[in-house]
């Protein structure tokens, strides 16, 4: 069976305003985590049109990582690795898939809604009877769950963090039952890795990578959000645009040769 879990991360913004802050945490995260070789390289960037959702940005990147697998995974992978992310984003909704052509069984497809609310919305992404069934719902707290040691930076951490701008913060105890404005960003992460003997190991290790991820993106969007409150669409696609190419070169630079006459076959 495939594993299912609904992660809700609580936020003290606007579905509004979190649409700037997303865009702009996304973009300088990615930045920040590409060096020597690993991080996110942006494939495509463009509008895109659903008929059910209507007009949306839809993205596709690659994100090399084979350093950060556990050892056990290492030994199977080729030392150059990477998973191709494809993201559609119809804000408020969006859809996020990822696969890899190394482990073609390999398969995460991630539902996403932003709501106004504390995470009180029992099935806002519209799922059927037996998803509801099977799912695993978490609540994230951005303010009392730590990310990883080396990710821990203080003047990120939103129990001490107070925005200049905003006023808002630090959260305390309760925040999420207390603090005004509050939204929640509802993701149902399905995970999918139908190898024998491996299934409930990595399935088990996939969801652990995308809820660390989460925590850690959501507690910065916060804590930045003095860098990204007041920004435009306009502005922050601009300043999406000017990270993505400066995280394209930053990684392009330490790429292995032969991943560079992948890349160089590929577009001709």
């Amino acid at each position: 069976m495939v594993l299912i879990k609904e992660y809700r991360i609580c936020m003290p913004l606007t579905v509004e305003e979190y649409k700037i802050g997303q865009l702009y945490m996304i973009a300088r995260h990615s930045l920040e985590q590409s060096d020597d070789g690993e991080g996110v390289e942006v494939i495509e960037n463009k509008e895109c049109y659903d008929p059910d959702h209507g007009k949306g940005q839809y993205t596709e990147k690659r994100i090399h990582l084979s350093s950060r697998l556990p050892y056990w995974l290492q030994a199977v992978c080729p030392k150059v690795f990477y998973v191709i992310e494809k993201g559609w984003n119809y804000y408020p909704y969006t859809v996020t898939e990822y696969t890899c052509s190394f482990i073609p069984k390999l398969h995460i497809r991630i539902l996403t809604r932003f709501e106004d609310n504390a995470g009180t919305s029992e099935n806002c992404l519209n799922l059927s009877e037996e998803t509801l069934k099977n799912r695993i719902v978490d609540h994230v707290d951005i303010a009392f769950e730590e990310p990883a040691e080396k990710h821990y930076k203080k003047e990120e951490d939103p129990k001490f963090f107070k925005s200049r701008i905003t006023g808002r913060g630090p959260l305390v105890e309760g925040w999420r039952q207390t603090d005004e404005p509050m939204m929640c960003s509802y993701k149902l992460v399905e995970a999918s890795f139908e190898v024998w003997g491996l299934q409930t190991r990595v399935e088990d290790f996939i969801q652990k990578c995308i809820r660390d991820v989460l925590l850690l993106g959501h507690r910065q969007a916060f804590a930045w959000i003095d860098e990204w409150h007041g920004m435009s669409i306009d502005d922050v696609r601009t300043y999406e645009k000017d990270k993505q190419t400066e995280a394209n070169d930053k990684l392009r630079q330490s790429l292995p040769p032969a991943m560079e006459t992948d890349k160089a076959q590929e577009n001709n």
